[in-house]
């Protein structure tokens, strides 16, 4: 699939203000087109002459069994993108068998998503807010609708000192989780967000446990060290992140900080990563720099954009597709036998 061809589709069909919201990074864009560059700086150092007759992309995350390592990012607002939102999108990815992660800023609640595919796993995204309690009742009610895992976002200190003005409004019906005090007004998005707790430390993760007795998958990360001190305070997994560059501009790639972390955590907790992920060759090099799944947000969006639930099948569908012609090309018949060794800088 051609993913740049599909974005210009999509910018096409969504309203300009949507298409912005949905494409744009921070600032001038460099750690958005940062993020793209740093999985095209690794080169494949293939295998060959190993059984590669059936290639199987089917591994665990968090023991839940998925048929492919490309799990779906939490991305806001959906119904911006199409009608039906985050439920077309959780029908999505039940059909191809993989997770979705469900943001907090979700335009569809927690229970409607659950209700749209009810046997698929999900998992819920959220910020610690500075008021504990609407922070806890999300949490119980993630674990009341089925969701396996809260995903702790800890990259958003930045977001209460940022410009309100302009901000992207909610998509007509508001938002599902997170109740804007004067809804439709511009920038009541960001006035949402404005409790986030920019004191979070590493103790206060134990909290989304405590709440929803569900596994913490703390996303937001970008350094070793950092990793370690959420393992250490009970984290069950820690995803790579950087926001997809939408939120400080400047910082450092997701795939240029992937192994550190990984190696940091060293098989103590299952690391993901996002960010600029568009091919399976970029997914191969992430399961081998140390992640065990990757997490897509634009391209799924894009894709909702476009054909609605089918376009996001087809999202994903490529990229498990892709993942399994470069696996056979590496001499891996699984995703077990990929390893360090597969990939090296380029020249």
């Amino acid at each position: 699939m051609d993913l740049a061809h599909l974005e210009e589709l999509a910018t096409e069909r969504l309203d300009a203000v949507a298409a912005d919201y949905i494409n744009r990074g921070s600032a001038d864009g460099l750690t958005r087109a940062a993020n793209l560059t740093a999985w095209r700086r690794l080169r494949l150092r293939p295998h060959v002459l190993r059984d590669v007759s059936n290639v199987q992309t089917a591994t665990t995350v968090l023991g839940a069994p998925v048929a492919t390592p490309v799990l779906i990012a939490p991305t806001a607002m959906q119904r911006l993108a199409a009608e039906d939102g985050e439920r077309a999108t959780a029908r999505a990815a039940a059909r191809v068998g993989t997770v979705m992660v469900v943001s907090m800023v979700a335009s569809c609640s927690l229970e409607a998503i659950a209700e749209a595919a009810p046997k698929a796993p999900r998992w819920a995204q959220m910020y610690l807010l500075g008021d504990r309690g609407r922070t806890r009742a999300l949490a119980e009610r993630a674990r009341d609708a089925g969701y396996q895992a809260i995903v702790a976002s800890v990259d958003g200190a930045a977001v209460p000192y940022g410009d309100h003005r302009g901000a992207t409004p909610p998509p007509p019906g508001g938002l599902g989780n997170l109740v804007p005090s004067e809804p439709g007004r511009p920038g009541a998005l960001l006035a949402a967000m404005a409790d986030f707790d920019a004191g979070v430390t590493p103790p206060d993760l134990a909290l989304f446990r405590e709440w929803s007795g569900l596994p913490v998958v703390v996303k937001g990360v970008l350094r070793g060290d950092d990793a370690v001190a959420c393992v250490e305070a009970g984290a069950s997994a820690v995803a790579v992140s950087n926001h997809g560059g939408r939120t400080v501009d400047g910082c450092v790639a997701t795939g240029d900080v992937l192994a550190e972390v990984a190696d940091a955590v060293g098989g103590r907790a299952e690391v993901y990563v996002d960010g600029g992920i568009r091919t399976g060759a970029d997914v191969l090099k992430a399961l081998a720099l140390g992640a065990r799944a990757v997490l897509v947000g634009r391209p799924a969006v894009w894709g909702l954009a476009v054909g609605g639930e089918t376009g996001v099948v087809d999202v994903l569908d490529a990229f498990t597709r892709d993942l399994a012609r470069v696996l056979a090309f590496c001499g891996a018949s699984n995703l077990s036998e990929v390893s360090a060794d597969l990939v090296v800088p380029a020249p």
